[in-house]
């Protein structure tokens, strides 16, 4: 599906919601949003990564039968239009397994398997990657904060094992923006390296976030440079997909830092 280690991986960001922080509401239309991956594709998306639930701070959380409503249509069209691989952005179990069923080819559950524990179980049953990103809940860390982010993912490697995924399924997410604060965002995009320590690929979502906007003072649709610089930084200390917004512009960064850094190309 995806050979890591040659290219970087752009997962273009699809949010079918009201409220999401940077598009809320733009593309809550099927055929809006529908209009809107195909622009992304035709940009150089290899990913369209849906959500239909906003995971901004403050967030209003909704049931799953209002996130299935949501998502289901526009898998089902995307897949009709496309080829391109579709994830679906849940940590809901039973939201995941209607989008895997639908055509889906990813899950991405921005709770690391640690929310809903069935979520592996559905990884698990359709043989599909998953993105595992490390999440809490407030931002104080009771031990260093990288070595409490590789211990959330031993035992979201646990969790994945028991459930009968094999651990070439995983794809870890460091969870920029997710409970942290700016500083501590900083610090962890500068040792994302260190992650590579699990041996799986890694995947970045930095886009628009709002470290970019304590930096620059923008709003969120002007953070496309400060998302470009993050996406670079990330593809040198190894990162495999990043996740992102502005799809054309990080995949022209994305194609020159990989042009320059990746050890295939050397």
């Amino acid at each position: 599906m995806m050979e890591f280690g040659k290219k970087t991986y752009i997962m273009g960001i699809l949010n079918v919601t009201p409220d999401s922080f940077s598009d809320g509401g733009e593309f809550t239309n099927v055929d809006n949003a529908i209009k809107h991956a195909l622009e992304m594709i035709d940009q150089g998306a290899d990913i369209i990564d849906i959500g239909a639930e906003s995971t901004r701070p403050g967030f209003i959380e909704v049931d799953a039968d209002t996130e299935i409503k949501r998502l289901i249509p526009v898998i089902e069209a995307l897949k009709i239009k496309t080829n391109a691989l579709i994830s679906v952005d849940t940590y809901k179990s039973e939201v995941a397994r209607k989008a895997m069923q639908s055509g889906a080819d990813i899950i991405n559950d921005v709770w690391g398997f640690q929310k809903d524990t069935k979520m592996a179980e559905v990884a698990a049953e359709f043989n599909c990657p998953a993105v595992v990103m490390h999440n809490q809940t407030g931002t104080d860390y009771s031990i260093e904060i990288m070595q409490s982010i590789k211990d959330f993912f031993e035992k979201t490697i646990e969790i994945a094992l028991k459930a009968g995924m094999k651990r070439s399924q995983l794809i870890l997410d460091p969870g920029i923006g997710f409970g942290k604060t700016p500083e501590q965002n900083m610090y962890v995009m500068k040792r994302l390296e260190e992650l590579k320590c699990f041996g799986l690929p890694i995947l970045l979502g930095t886009s628009r976030k709002s470290m970019l906007g304590k930096i620059l003072d923008l709003p969120p649709k002007e953070r496309v440079e400060g998302t470009i610089a993050t996406t670079v930084m990330g593809i040198i200390q190894g990162v495999d997909i990043v996740r992102v917004h502005d799809v054309k512009e990080n995949l022209r960064a994305a194609m020159v830092t990989d042009a320059i850094y990746r050890k295939d190309n050397q």
